[in-house]
């Protein structure tokens, strides 16, 4: 994969490095609050990563000092109508989809404030990195609105329905190491250091089979929520994704002759 950077609209970036990607969120003046324009460029960006077979690995980050992204843009939210709120709506719906559906293992690098939908842009990834000076929370009810980015369910699942229930009724913002002790956040970094600490991550999860990773992930996904037996056969269909594949070939014959794999991807 080529080094580079792809900009989306005014705010978003992609930078690729190896089979590493991060999807940089860099609306600093407004601490990545989610307008029309930005959810825009968010959901293009995902879709540009969707499409790119050689990212096995994704990081989303943030360019301010002191915020990951503080939720929904209210300035532009007040000022619309009624009909241009509806008319809004499905440009943040495809941002939170698109990171959610991001085909690949995701990591979001957490620093400062992640609310409410910033903070549901970091459930919808697979794994959250969080620096001591993280805040999440989904404060929504508090302001006249429900979570709305996917949190009423990709919350309870990460910490089960009683917790998720009351972080949501109580709109309380949590600091990062009670958010790393409840599950909120997955590993908590050194100061300034969530960045480095994901990207470190993603660098080790992306040397592994593209086709196991992204196999894995779909088992994963698809079988929450699903009864025992009705997963087992979600993951039998991941198996036999990866058992006939290039990478499985690949794999073995790596292990058995002592070297690193060189993954078709295939």
């Amino acid at each position: 994969m080529d080094h580079g950077e792809q900009v989306f609209g005014e705010w978003v970036r992609v930078r690729k490095d190896g089979h590493v990607a991060e999807l940089v969120m860099d609306r600093k003046a407004a601490m990545n609050a989610v307008s029309t324009a930005f959810a825009g460029a968010l959901a293009d960006a995902c879709a540009a990563l969707a499409a790119d077979g050689d990212v096995r690995a994704t990081v989303l980050t943030s360019t301010h000092e002191r915020a990951f992204c503080v939720g929904a843009d209210l300035k532009e939210r007040n000022a619309l109508s009624d009909a241009e709120l509806g008319a809004q709506r499905p440009y943040t719906s495809a941002a939170y989809r698109g990171v959610l559906e991001l085909p690949m293992p995701t990591l979001a690098a957490v620093h400062g404030y992640a609310l409410g939908g910033g903070y549901e842009l970091a459930l919808s990834c697979d794994l959250i990195v969080a620096d001591p000076s993280a805040v999440v929370g989904l404060p929504e009810v508090s302001v006249g609105v429900v979570p709305g980015g996917g949190g009423t369910q990709l919350l309870p699942r990460r910490v089960g329905a009683a917790r998720a229930t009351e972080l949501i009724f109580s709109a309380r913002r949590v600091a990062a190491e009670e958010a790393h002790a409840l599950g909120l956040v997955d590993q908590l970094a050194e100061a300034g250091e969530d960045r480095a600490q994901a990207l470190a991550l993603a660098g080790r999860i992306a040397a592994h089979s593209p086709v196991g990773l992204r196999a894995a992930k779909r088992a994963l996904r698809t079988g929450w929520g699903m009864d025992l037996r009705a997963g087992l056969e979600v993951e039998e269909a991941a198996w036999r994704t990866v058992a006939f594949s290039g990478d499985r070939a690949e794999g073995v014959a790596a292990f058995n002759e002592r070297r690193k794999p060189d993954w078709p991807g295939a």
